[in-house]
C-alpha cells in the first residue's frame, strides 16, 4: 500500500513537471550551455579547414548504396551522409596540396545481412582495399601513412569492424588505420576498440521521421521512466547474462511491475510521441554502450538516463552531459527507482531547460540539407581543433611504421 501511494505521489509530481516543462518545451525558458562547451557547439568550421575527398570507384560506396537502399535508413548511415556533406560543404578542396585532412568514403556498414546487419568479414577487407588504392594512386597516404585522413567507421565497435564485443576485441583496430583519425559511434574509455584521438559521434536517427511525430509542446509528460526494446537477445545470448552485461535483465527483472516505469519489449506507433510525455528515457547499453535511443531523447526533451559504464558519449567537448543527463553504473540498476525518484525537482527542470536549447538537438542529427551547427558541423570542429598538424604527422623521407601484412589471415584476402 505504501508502494502505492509513493507512486501515485511521484506520478503526480511527473505531471507537476510536465505542466511546469510547457513553457520549456515552447521555447520560453531555454538555458544556454555555460561557459567553453556552449562556445565549442556553436563554433562555424568554414575556414578552419579544408578537406580533400578522394574520389573511389563507385564499388567501394554508391554502388553499395544501389545494391541495398536500407543503408540509408539504418543506425549506420553517418558514414553516408557525411560524403554526401562534404561533396558540396564549403570545407572542400579539390587542390590536394592545400587540403588539411583527406576522407576516404568507403561504406563499410552497407554489406548487409538478410536481417540489415553489416556483414563484419567484408568490411575490413574492403577498407584495406580503398587503403592500398589511394597508396597507389595519390602520394598523400605514404607521406604520413594516413595521420593527415580521417575515416568514419559507424560499426557497433568501430574500426574492429565486428558487432560482438569479444570478437571485435580479438580482432582490434585495423592496423591500417592506427595513425588515422576515426569517426565513430563507438566510444568506451580504455578499450582496444577506441583510439586516442577518436571523434566520438552520435549514430544515426532519421530526423525528418522524428520531425513528423512531434506533438504539441504543451503536452504535459506524464510518463516517469519510459524504454521500448530488448530485455534479453535469446538467439545470441541464450544463456543470458552476457547481452549488456546483464543490465537490461536487471531493469525487467526489478521493474516489470513498478507502476513508474513504462517498459516493455514492444515497439508501439507512438514510440516518438510517447518519448515526448516521459520525464525520463533509459538509455542502457545493447550489444554495444551506443543506440540511435540517446539521439531520439535529447531530440524529444526526455532526460536521458544512461547505463553503460565507461561510455565515450558524442560530441564530449560540446555537449555537457552531465547537466543533461543522469548516469547509473550498471550495478546499480536494481535502485533505479530510489536514484531517479530522489532527484530534485529544480534539477529535473534546469535538464529540461537545457535540452530545449534547438543547438543541443540539432548537434545530434544528420540532417538534409546540413544545417549550421548540426553533427556534420560538429564532425569538422573536431578535426579543426586537431589543427595544426603536429610534426610527428609526416614521415621522414623512406620512414614506415604500419605492417601491412598485420591483422587476421582473413582480413588480407582481396576485397
Amino acid at each position: 500500500m505504501r508502494r502505492r501511494v509513493l507512486a501515485i505521489a511521484i506520478l503526480a509530481a511527473a505531471l507537476f513537471l510536465g505542466a511546469e516543462a510547457q513553457a520549456v518545451q515552447q521555447g520560453h525558458q531555454t538555458e544556454r550551455i555555460s561557459g567553453s562547451a556552449g562556445d565549442v557547439l556553436e563554433d562555424n568550421p568554414v575556414g578552419r579547414l579544408k578537406v580533400y575527398v578522394y574520389d573511389l570507384p563507385s564499388k567501394y560506396n554508391k554502388k553499395l548504396l544501389k545494391k541495398d537502399p536500407r543503408c540509408l535508413n539504418h543506425m549506420f548511415a553517418a558514414e553516408i551522409f557525411m560524403h554526401r556533406f562534404l561533396l558540396s560543404s564549403a570545407v572542400r578542396t579539390f587542390n590536394p596540396e592545400e587540403a588539411d585532412w583527406f576522407y576516404t568514403p568507403v561504406y563499410t556498414t552497407c554489406d548487409l545481412t538478410p536481417s540489415g546487419l553489416p556483414l563484419p568479414f567484408k568490411s575490413p577487407r574492403m577498407m584495406r582495399s580503398a587503403i592500398e588504392l589511394i597508396a597507389t594512386n595519390w602520394p598523400y597516404w605514404n607521406r604520413s601513412e594516413g595521420a593527415d585522413h580521417f575515416f568514419v567507421t559507424p560499426h557497433d565497435f568501430g574500426a574492429c569492424f565486428h558487432y560482438q564485443e569479444e570478437k571485435a576485441i580479438g580482432r582490434g583496430i585495423l592496423p591500417l588505420l592506427q595513425r588515422a583519425t576515426l569517426v565513430q559511434t563507438f566510444g568506451q574509455k580504455n578499450h582496444v576498440c577506441l583510439k586516442d584521438g577518436s571523434i566520438t559521434i552520435p549514430p544515426f536517427a532519421p530526423p525528418q521521421k522524428m520531425q513528423a511525430h512531434l506533438i504539441p509542446p504543451d503536452t504535459p509528460r506524464s510518463i516517469f521512466v519510459y524504454f521500448r526494446g530488448l530485455f534479453y537477445d535469446t538467439s545470441n545470448d541464450p544463456e543470458g547474462g552476457y547481452y549488456a552485461r546483464g543490465a537490461r535483465a536487471s531493469v525487467w527483472e526489478n521493474f516489470k511491475n513498478n507502476p513508474l516505469f513504462d517498459i516493455s519489449t514492444d515497439h508501439p506507433p507512438t514510440y516518438y510521441e510517447d518519448m515526448q510525455r516521459s520525464v525520463f528515457c533509459l538509455c542502457p547499453l545493447g550489444w554495444a554502450p551506443w543506440s540511435p535511443r540517446l539521439v531520439e531523447a535529447v531530440v524529444f526533451g526526455c532526460i536521458p538516463v544512461i547505463i553503460a559504464d565507461d561510455i565515450v558519449l558524442p560530441f564530449a567537448d560540446a555537449i555537457p552531459w552531465e547537466e543533461i543527463g543522469v548516469f547509473v553504473a550498471e550495478e546499480d540498476v536494481p535502485k533505479l527507482d530510489s536514484i531517479l525518484t530522489s532527484i530534485p525537482t529544480e534539477v529535473i527542470l534546469r535538464k529540461q531547460r537545457l535540452l530545449a536549447n534547438p543547438s543541443m538537438k540539432q548537434a545530434m542529427l544528420f540532417p538534409q540539407p546540413a544545417q549550421a551547427g548540426d553533427a556534420f558541423h560538429q564532425i569538422l570542429n573536431g578535426l579543426a581543433r586537431k589543427l595544426p598538424h603536429g610534426e610527428n604527422v609526416f614521415l621522414k623521407p623512406g620512414e614506415r611504421v604500419l605492417n601491412w601484412t598485420a591483422g587476421p589471415p582473413g582480413d588480407l584476402k582481396p576485397w
